[in-house]
């Protein structure tokens, strides 16, 4: 009887092993679950967290292309969700269809083609050169870093190459001109989109030519083709969506130094004041994670200017 007894004992003690072997495996899945479907609901940084940490997770540690990350930041605007990115790396990593990774699934396709932008990380803090598809001077577009990347402190350049210092991690565009400038680093930024491959016209206060900083379809948007200028107006067509800005020139305003910092905590409306004697303001630095656009999130009434919805920028004037 104690052999059967021992027996029974033995037998419980290894189906109870077997039992538990899954459970490591359900451990790391549920650990990978760290980032919702809908990757519209976190914030830039958050993004990018996750993402660098999904190809950090499917290369074994190796850090994620600046150009990469730039693709899928647009793609997240477009419409793709956490699901289709992981794809989107598994295949990118695979590096098979035809040679080149992402192709024939609409995704990575092994180069940067958002247009006139480009990221350029320090990563670990450590300084870090990138070239440039311009000479001029690097703007700063939208900040996706924790750190606040200020030109002439951690970030700056020119003649086709710049650097980033000191946890710096952004995106940038060509600058032409001092603060009192109307160049696409200026925050002066303005969505328009081909809804169904129709032709959409959106007016603009460019006093110049129009630029593409941003392309946000899975259509590539080509000057000419599918988007282009009319006077002061920019006309998109064929499924082209983008964010454009102008693109050289100056605003012919003042240049004299004087800026007003603008901040919306918790998200709440703020009004601070402005000179009127000073003329319009722009924003000459956007400080917080979230994207300041004039008319959405931020304005001006003559002595005041008013921020909202987490926009924190410093105006300068036009």
């Amino acid at each position: 009887m104690f052999r059967s007894l021992s027996a029974a004992l033995l037998a419980l003690g290894l189906a109870g092993a077997a039992a538990t072997v899954p459970a490591p495996a359900a451990a790391q899945a549920a650990a990978r679950a760290y980032a919702p479907e809908n990757l519209r609901q976190l914030s830039v940084v958050d993004r990018v967290r996750v993402i660098e940490r999904e190809y950090a997770d499917q290369s074994r540690g190796h850090q994620i292309p600046d150009d990469q990350l730039e693709f899928y930041l647009d793609q997240i605007n477009a419409g793709w969700g956490f699901s289709r990115i992981k794809q989107d790396i598994a295949t990118s990593l695979r590096g098979n269809h035809g040679g080149r990774p992402g192709a024939g699934w609409g995704g990575w396709n092994g180069s940067s083609w958002t247009g006139q932008t480009l990221t350029c990380s320090s990563n670990d803090r450590r300084r870090r050169e990138c070239r440039t598809p311009f000479n001029g001077r690097p703007v700063l577009i939208e900040n996706i870093s924790g750190t606040r990347c200020v030109e002439g402190v951690n970030f700056g350049g020119g003649g086709g190459v710049m650097w980033v210092d000191q946890g710096c991690r952004g995106r940038f565009a060509e600058g032409r001109g001092g603060w009192g400038g109307g160049n696409a680093g200026s925050g002066q930024t303005l969505r328009c989109e081909s809804r169904n491959k129709r032709e959409t016209v959106c007016g603009t206060n460019f006093r110049g030519r129009a630029v593409l900083v941003r392309q946000l379809s899975d259509t590539r948007c080509v000057e000419g083709r599918n988007w282009g200028q009319r006077g002061s107006s920019i006309w998109v067509s064929d499924g082209c969506r983008g964010e454009f800005a102008q693109g050289g020139g100056g605003w012919g305003g003042s240049n004299s130094g004087y800026t007003v910092t603008c901040s919306s905590e918790s998200n709440r409306r703020r009004t601070c004041a402005w000179d009127r004697r000073q003329g319009r303001p722009v924003v000459v630095e956007n400080i917080s994670s979230t994207r300041c656009q004039e008319g959405s999130n931020w304005g001006w009434d003559g002595n005041s200017i008013w921020v909202d919805r987490g926009c924190r920028a410093r105006f300068g004037a036009r």
